[in-house]
């Protein structure tokens, strides 16, 4: 065997080496749990973000389908709108039409007496 001095010597490296060892596989436990934490806190985030998704989906859905709604309003009052302009017009072309009915008579009336 070797001499007892460097038996205590080599011992002392594999001690040394030992306490190492242990610290590192104390902070790999750490490091796992400290990756389980973040895990889960993710995990908890991507529920919060889909939860969060999933409600302004459906805000925007309900705006789509308001916003459909009172387009379709709108278009019907436009539609009546121009129905209502264009029965205006037709009784401005009757009305036009009876004027200048009335005034050709009045001009053959007088056309007539002067004839006369």
């Amino acid at each position: 065997m070797t001499n007892p001095a460097e038996f205590d010597a080599r011992l002392s490296a594999v001690e040394s080496r030992m306490e190492q060892i242990a610290a590192d596989a104390a902070a790999a436990v750490s490091d796992a749990a400290a990756a389980r934490h973040l895990a889960a806190a993710r995990d908890r985030d991507l529920a919060d973000l889909t939860i969060k998704v999933d409600a302004n989906r459906q805000a925007i859905n309900a705006l789509g389908v308001q916003t459909a709604s009172r387009f379709d309003h709108l278009e019907q009052r436009v539609d009546a709108g121009f129905e209502e302009m264009r029965t205006g017009f037709a009784e401005m072309r009757a009305k036009f039409d009876q004027t200048s009915a009335g005034m050709a008579q009045i001009v053959e009336l007088l056309t007539g007496r002067d004839d006369q």
